[in-house]
This record gives structure tokens, C-alpha cells and sequence, in this order.
């Protein structure tokens, strides 16, 4: 057996036999000797002398031979209870970080320009949504406290000049993106975020195709790694849109918590690689993507992408904005990362 708990060391053994192998020994010398006693008379004086002198050597033997094995126990090193004394050899991680942005910075500054570029306007985004996207800092900055604050805010219509496609903007906001700085193909993909509580609020983190200029949105391929909607707040979604599979018929997963999504930090990743796509929050699965589920569409992920964060209101997807919703209302990012695989070339 190889289990040490199993093992006894020699010494132990050997004087834990010599003790019992004694006491058995003049035992039978015992009663051999009682016996002949009896049977000659009990003056025999010889006879009680040899009862004497073999008690006394088995006596002094069990002794010798309980002593070792005491000593011998007492000595032995401590036995690991766990099932096998072997150490566990860690598991190698497989993820090395390239690239991250934890949006360290004083209060107010704008996010870093060296990754990320402001898209302005309000045409509606292909979604009908009604905020126009600034490029100030009362839309998108940092708080000071390490995290980016993307704030939706309600406007005066009659006194902006702001235009979006439905008349004099209703909503400002921010939409971050880092096409032509950080572009990427394949990965994980991480981000911690709190969203905001309120009916008609559209947060998300996700990617499009680097190749968007050249080829249009669905063909270039979207990566949706998180959304909420403020109609659904139990509910994140993660999904993908391409060519045959988009908008309400992308290929889409949502996971519902147990408590609303705005009550607390979550952290949502996507890991990425040429053969499939899952999506997790908190570490725990809810989605998962491979050619399979859009066939016979094609599949367009197998080229670079660039990251997006936003806070849209309304819209398609984000629903009407409740009458009880108050602005102004703000999306926290903690910090945007991204992994490359061990085996991955790219």
C-alpha cells in the first residue's frame, strides 16, 4: 500500500511483537508449570522457583518490548490525515494580460486618449435610442475612486441645440470605443461594472469588427460580452449579431440573478477563440457561441476587433424610459481587460 497512514515502522512492530510474543510465551510456561505443581504437590520448592524466574523474564521482556514500540511511536513524524501526503500542483494558468485600462486618474479627468475615442451624435444608432453622445466630461469621465462614469443626462429639448433624429435631444450620454488603439482577435475579455437601476437605461460593454468602415454592421461581426436593460433588472445578456443573426434574431443567452443587477458589482468576461465563445458573470457560465448555432450563416469572428462601452437611453432594446426614472444616472467601469492564450498565434 503506499498510503503512510497505512505503514508501520519496523521498529514499532518489532517491539510490539517481542511484548506480545513475552506475555504469551509465560503464559503457557505458566500453566505448564502450575500444572506440574499440582500434579507433584504443592511444597515443591524447585517447581515455584521456575515460576518465579520465568515470570520475571517475561515480565522484563514485555517490558523491553513495550518500550520500543512506545518510543518508537512517539518518534514517528505526524501523518498528514489528507487522502495522499503528495503536495497538489497548481493548475497553470493559461490567460497572460496584454492590455488594460483600470481608469486610475483625479475626478473629472477624461478617459485615457491613448485608448479611447469619443463618438459623438444622435441619429439614434440604428436603435432608436434617444440620447445624443458628447465628448464632455460631464457625460464620460473618471470619478477619482479608479473607475470610469459614463452619466446619462436629461436636457432642457427647448433649450438645447443639441439635434437627435426625433427632434431637439431629450438625453445626453457617452459611447467610448478604441478602434485603431486596441484592437484585438481572440481572448478573454473581462470587465467589473455596476449599472444603474431605472426603466429605459441601456448600459453595455462589447466589440465590433475592426472592418466595420469596409464591410457594414452585421457582416463585420458584433460581440455583445455584457448588456442590461433597465425593463429587465434581474436580467444580463450576452450575445452575438453577424450576417442572417442579427439584431432580434442575434444568437443571444441572458442569465437571471437572484437580486437586481444594479444592487451590486458583477464581473462579466467573455473568452473568445477561434473554435466557440462563452460568456460568464461572476464566474459562472451562461452562454456559449460556436459556428454550429449560426449555421448555415456564416461565421465572422475570426478576425480583429475593437472594444466598445456605452450608456444608451431607450431605444429598441432599452425600452421606454419610467415616468419615476431621475437623472442624472450613471454606468461605473471598474477596468476593461484583456488576456491572450498560451497556444494562441495572434
Amino acid at each position: 500500500m503506499d498510503d503512510p497512514r497505512l505503514q508501520i515502522p519496523p521498529a514499532f512492530a518489532i517491539g510490539l511483537i517481542v511484548a506480545v510474543a513475552a506475555v504469551l510465551i509465560a503464559t503457557a510456561v505458566l500453566w505448564r508449570v502450575v500444572r506440574g505443581v499440582v500434579e507433584q504437590g504443592a511444597g515443591s520448592e524447585g517447581s515455584l522457583q521456575r515460576v518465579r524466574w520465568l515470570m520475571r523474564a517475561a515480565l522484563f521482556a514485555a517490558v523491553v518490548g513495550l518500550a520500543t514500540a512506545a518510543v518508537t511511536a512517539a518518534s514517528a513524524p505526524a501523518i498528514d490525515p489528507s487522502p495522499s501526503s503528495a503536495p497538489a500542483v497548481p493548475a497553470e494558468n493559461p490567460w497572460s494580460l496584454v492590455w488594460s485600462d483600470d481608469f486610475e486618474g483625479s475626478a473629472g479627468t477624461a478617459p485615457d486618449p491613448e485608448y479611447w475615442t469619443h463618438e459623438t451624435g444622435g441619429s439614434g444608432w440604428g436603435n432608436d435610442e434617444l440620447q445624443y453622445y458628447t465628448d464632455s466630461p460631464d457625460n464620460a469621465s473618471l470619478d477619482g475612486n479608479g473607475n470610469l462614469a459614463i452619466t446619462a443626462r436629461r436636457t432642457a429639448p427647448d433649450a438645447t441645440e443639441l439635434e437627435c433624429w426625433y427632434g431637439p435631444c431629450a438625453f445626453t450620454s457617452a459611447r467610448l470605443i478604441t478602434a485603431q488603439k486596441q484592437e484585438f482577435t481572440y481572448g478573454r475579455f473581462e470587465t467589473r461594472v455596476r449599472v444603474p437601476e431605472g426603466a429605459g437605461l441601456w448600459p453595455a460593454v462589447w466589440m465590433l469588427g475592426s472592418d466595420f468602415a469596409e464591410v457594414g454592421w452585421p457582416q463585420t461581426g458584433e460581440i455583445d460580452i455584457m448588456e442590461f436593460v433597465g425593463n429587465s433588472p434581474n436580467n444580463v445578456f450576452g450575445t452575438i449579431h453577424g450576417p442572417g443573426y442579427s439584431g432580434g434574431q442575434a444568437y443571444s443567452g441572458d442569465f437571471a440573478l437572484q437580486n437586481p443587477v444594479p444592487d451590486e458589482w458583477h464581473v462579466f468576461t467573455v473568452e473568445w477563440t477561434p473554435e466557440n465563445i462563452t460568456w460568464t458573470i461572476d464566474g459562472a457560465v451562461f452562454h456559449e457561441a460556436d459556428p454550429t448555432d449560426v449555421a448555415p450563416n456564416e461565421w465572422v469572428f475570426d478576425h480583429p476587433f475593437f472594444l466598445l462601452t456605452n450608456m444608451a437611453v431607450g431605444g429598441n432594446f432599452g425600452g421606454d424610459v419610467g415616468d419615476d426614472v431621475t437623472f442624472p444616472r450613471e454606468f461605473t467601469v471598474d477596468y476593461v481587460r484583456v488576456y491572450r492564450h498560451s497556444s494562441s498565434t495572434n
